[in-house]
């Protein structure tokens, strides 16, 4: 049977000691409604069920789940319909949030169980204070834009929810990439307002991570005492390509997902897996 990180470390610490912590990221899945394609070739579905075959494989389980955007193509219910049923082998704790393929309000009505949602308001963003590492959420949606913003009135909210735990180590998680990537056409729907939101980080040194999703790889970056970082797509990926003036292109370069490790002494150390058939020779 497989058991949890903190579960298996248990043991090796006192009552005085942070627990370590296991955090699974997974995003943009784009999940049409059972039978359609992605672009009329990328089966999205199976992409997902495979992923999340892969992540109920871990040894020790994930903790907690955390999938950072683009959970729908559309935003259509019966897209988040099924999209509930290719995530219910996940028995771990799950936290979304929605990116700009998705729709507020058929997200809400779809994950109504998820009581740590907001049942009112325009945004679905939250704070999650029942871990080791402190969760803020962020919503980045501008409704019918590729691109993201954080208005003045979330950034007001995330400034105060730093605020008012200022020694506990926190992770804030949103869709859209507050930093440049090189690949062009991807930064020209990122974030439309990073400065404010990078000051804000960088008065809070408790923020361990910014994690994204939206650019469909995997890319790091030093960011405002911290670091940022994107987590590899569940189907189809961004192709590489640095060129200013490089085509908005998608590859089925192996999909991925990432584990975030934390404990007390190394803070949080993230690992990169690959989802695929690969040769279980071991040398």
């Amino acid at each position: 049977m497989h058991k949890s990180v903190r579960a298996l470390l248990e043991y090796a610490h006192s009552n005085d000691e942070e627990m370590p912590m296991l955090i699974a990221q997974i995003t943009d899945f784009h999940i049409r409604a059972p039978g359609k394609l992605v672009s009329r070739r990328v089966d999205t579905a199976a992409c997902l069920k495979r992923a999340v075959m892969e992540l109920m494989r871990c040894d020790p389980l994930p903790d907690i789940v955390l999938a950072t955007g683009d959970l729908a193509e559309a935003g259509r219910a019966e897209e988040y319909a099924y999209l509930r049923e290719l995530l219910a082998p996940i028995t771990m704790p799950l936290y979304v949030i929605p990116g700009n393929h998705d729709e507020r309000g058929a997200l809400r009505a779809a994950f109504r169980d998820h009581t740590y949602l907001p049942r009112a308001g325009k945004v679905l963003q939250y704070a999650i204070n029942d871990f080791p590492l402190r969760l803020i959420a962020l919503d980045t949606v501008i409704p019918g834009a590729p691109g993201g913003e954080l208005c003045e009135e979330r950034l007001g909210w995330l400034d105060a929810h730093l605020l008012e735990m200022p020694d506990r180590p926190t992770i804030v998680f949103m869709h859209h990439p507050p930093f440049l990537t090189g690949i062009r056409h991807m930064d020209q729907m990122s974030l439309a307002n990073p400065e404010t939101f990078g000051d804000i980080i960088a008065r809070h040194p408790q923020v361990e991570r910014v994690l994204c999703g939206h650019v469909h790889r995997s890319i790091q970056v030093r960011y405002k005492g911290t670091v940022a970082s994107i987590c590899p797509g569940t189907a189809h990926q961004i192709k590489l390509n640095l060129r200013p003036d490089a085509p908005a292109e998608f590859t089925l370069e192996p999909p991925g997902f990432q584990l975030h490790l934390w404990n007390e002494v190394t803070g949080l150390v993230t690992h990169t897996a690959s989802i695929g058939d690969y040769p279980a020779q071991i040398f």
